[in-house]
């Protein structure tokens, strides 16, 4: 197994590969995470092997600078070629390499959706592969449209082409290199020949957000999110948030996840944002972000900052969550019974955010590039008990699902 990205990119792998793990068979995964979470001393529930390579790519004034590029620029085909230029590239060969150590001693091989590199390494020793997407905005379909127009099937297919040529254009020459250097023929279609597999592609996103669509390829078949019980991972509730927790109504959770800036005048700024609107709204807060210390801010009766917190035991006891929309954050909010606010930095957490409109369980999301503290305010005013009510029965049919056991059997059941 093999995953590249984030913790949200990072977390679901280590989910599966548990899962497989505890169903008898002997798993590798290695992760290369973009940000400089540490993962060397994470300690296996059921002894999966772990390496942890070429991480982190970043340094701290690169992701901050990589993250304002990313959300300043309006084209989502843009932003993809530059999160991949400069975050995936410069690691490219050595992800590579280890893919092809992979391939020899595997009988399976499962990626992320972006990970050409194990992708061609499979193709190329001839070995089954599995293509896990964490979000399913990219899946082509007649009922489904990529820019969220009204405009039938017919037009749906062409937008979907179109979608398909502009994204193959904009980023086929990373695989492609790949694939020349080996002589093999080159990539022309990024969707189906890289992200999605023939044989199984899982789609790890809960049914409660995810319509499988009647003509998506027999092979796509949705597990559910993919999330690990270790909670060694994330610990328990510190004793000041517990404390916080315990003086008053229950608070509005804020955090931009792995894309908080990391510099300390990005941070601030963002730091800044969220102070203000938590002021303006009038709720009680708790904000994520690593030094807002050292940025200034101190905690009061009314916001708790903190560096870190574990999703699975905050989440439930907030009023709503504020986020990123990425796929883990969206989804872990969700499983809680929360409402969300989703600040969308670039065009997948845009996506997320419309799913999460389209259920009733979150209002238009907002652009990071254009918010203001008044805005933020303003929607956090407009979680409303409906919303709340809507989110708490899609969270208990979350805790329904198990996505890790319906994956494992997915992939048992395919490749036995």
């Amino acid at each position: 197994m093999q995953t590249w990205g984030s913790h949200g990119d990072i977390r679901p792998f280590l989910a599966l590969a548990e899962g497989l793990q505890a169903a008898g068979n002997d798993v590798h995964l290695v992760i290369t995470c973009a940000d400089g979470a540490v993962y060397s001393d994470y300690v296996s529930a059921h002894g999966i092997r772990l390496t942890v390579l070429a991480t982190p790519v970043l340094t701290a004034a690169q992701q901050g600078e990589i993250a304002r590029l990313a959300y300043t620029i309006r084209n989502p085909l843009e932003q993809i070629a530059e999160i991949l230029r400069l975050c995936f590239a410069p690691v490219e060969d050595l992800m590579f390499a280890s893919a092809q150590d992979l391939c020899a001693d595997a009988d399976l091989l499962i990626g992320h959706y972006f990970m050409h590199p194990l992708q061609i390494a499979a193709e190329l020793a001839g070995r089954p592969y599995v293509s896990t997407l964490l979000s399913h905005g990219g899946l082509p379909s007649a009922y489904t449209n990529p820019i969220g127009l009204p405009v039938g099937k017919a037009g749906n297919r062409f937008l979907w082409w179109l979608t398909r040529t502009l994204i193959t254009r904009a980023i086929a020459h990373y695989p492609n290199r790949l694939r020349r250097q080996l002589g093999m023929p080159p990539t022309t279609d990024i969707i189906n020949q890289v992200w999605l597999s023939k044989q199984l592609t899982l789609a790890a996103v809960s049914p409660q957000l995810c319509v499988a669509q009647p003509d998506w390829p027999a092979s796509v078949q949705v597990c559910g999110f993919l999330d690990t019980p270790n909670l060694d991972m994330e610990g328990k509730l510190p004793d000041a948030m517990a404390s916080f927790l315990q003086a008053g109504e229950a608070p509005v959770y804020m955090t931009l996840g792995s894309w908080m800036p990391k510099d300390s005048d990005g941070q601030a700024q963002a730091l800044y944002l969220l102070t203000q609107a938590a002021r303006l709204s009038g709720c009680r807060a708790i904000i994520q972000g690593d030094n807002a210390r050292a940025c200034g801010y101190l905690s009061d009766q009314q916001i708790l900052y903190i560096s870190a917190a574990p999703h699975h035991a905050i989440f439930p006891r907030c009023r709503a969550v504020v986020h990123h929309g990425g796929a883990g954050t969206t989804q872990s909010a969700t499983l809680a019974g929360r409402p969300s606010i989703v600040v969308a930095h670039i065009s997948e957490q845009e996506h997320w955010g419309a799913e999460l409109r389209r259920v009733g369980i979150a209002g238009k999301p907002l652009q990071r590039r254009s918010l203001t503290a008044a805005a933020l305010a303003k929607q956090i005013r407009r979680v409303t008990p409906e919303m709340a009510r809507k989110a708490h029965i899609i969270g208990d049919a979350m805790k329904q699902e198990n996505g890790v056991a319906v994956a494992v059997r997915l992939i048992m059941r395919t490749f036995a």
